[in-house]
């Protein structure tokens, strides 16, 4: 078949996926940029800097701060809760680890808010653990509506994301280099350090991708969880299209947020391409 021709058959089959692409990706985002930068003046709607100036205002800049901390606390409690989790269900020895597999997969088949609102039921006044703690005579605690709830609503629902890359890195990951490290004398701490842990650098970044980018654009958890006053970007987003109708102030909101996954994105891609090959210790 000529080269020609195969390449034009390519073209045919990509050409509906570029249709979709453009229809639901580059249009929309095109709209909300266009959108970020008209204003009301005077009763007239003109091209303005206004919202970006507005979006950088103290009481804005402090819900951007707060989302990224909640974010970078729930996706390192996520990593630091998920590598072992992920490194004991590749090695041989674990011989239940399908079913543990099993037991991570079960709630992300649930609904993403029914899964959120379960925690209510929880963590509220006269919830599960309150109720417990007054059987035994133990003073109730709030742990509703405050960082530690968000953190929590985050980490139980985005933690598969992170166990899920690691483990598929560490299951591929060839046993013949672990074996030529112990004939040559490391133990298991070296051989994790200099090994395991450099070679699984790729399933890392890609679950903190999967991690962060999430937790720094949620607003159903930070609603639930959080409260009415508890404010991330991505519930200043929200209140700014659906409540306040301000379209154009949430779509410079929506693009410094894309602007801010885009940095993340292009940070993480640079940590594991310079760690491609090399050891960390």
């Amino acid at each position: 078949m000529p080269v020609k021709s195969v390449q034009s058959a390519r073209r045919k089959m990509v050409l509906p996926y570029l249709i979709w692409a453009m229809v639901f990706i580059v249009i929309p985002i095109v709209l909300v940029i266009y959108y970020s930068f008209r204003a009301e003046q005077n009763g007239q709607t003109v091209f303005s800097w206004m919202n970006y100036r507005r979006a950088f205002e103290p009481i804005y800049i402090r819900v951007m701060g707060r989302s990224v901390r909640v974010a970078l606390i729930s996706t390192f409690i996520c990593l630091l809760t998920g590598y072992p989790v992920a490194y004991i269900m590749a090695s041989k020895e674990y011989v239940s680890k399908s079913f543990l597999l099993f037991l991570f997969l079960v709630p992300m088949w649930m609904n993403f808010l029914l899964r959120t609102y379960s925690w209510l039921t929880i963590l509220e006044n006269n919830g599960l653990i309150n109720s417990l703690l007054a059987f035994w005579g133990i003073r109730k605690i709030n742990l509703l509506y405050n960082n530690g709830a968000v953190t929590l609503g985050m980490v139980y629902n985005f933690l598969p994301f992170m166990i899920l890359p690691i483990y598929t890195v560490l299951k591929k990951m060839d046993q013949s280099f672990i074996e030529a490290a112990q004939d040559l004398g490391a133990d298991s701490k070296i051989t994790f350090l200099r090994l395991i842990l450099p070679l699984s650098f790729p399933g890392v970044i890609s679950g903190v991708t999967m991690v962060f980018m999430p937790a720094v654009t949620t607003f159903i958890i930070s609603d639930l969880l959080g409260g009415a006053q508890y404010m991330l970007i991505g519930n200043l987003i929200e209140h700014q299209f659906l409540r306040v109708n301000d379209w154009y102030f949430g779509s410079a909101v929506s693009v410094i947020l894309m602007a801010l996954i885009l940095i993340s994105v292009a940070i993480f891609s640079l940590a594991d391409k310079d760690s491609e090959g090399g050891a960390l210790f």
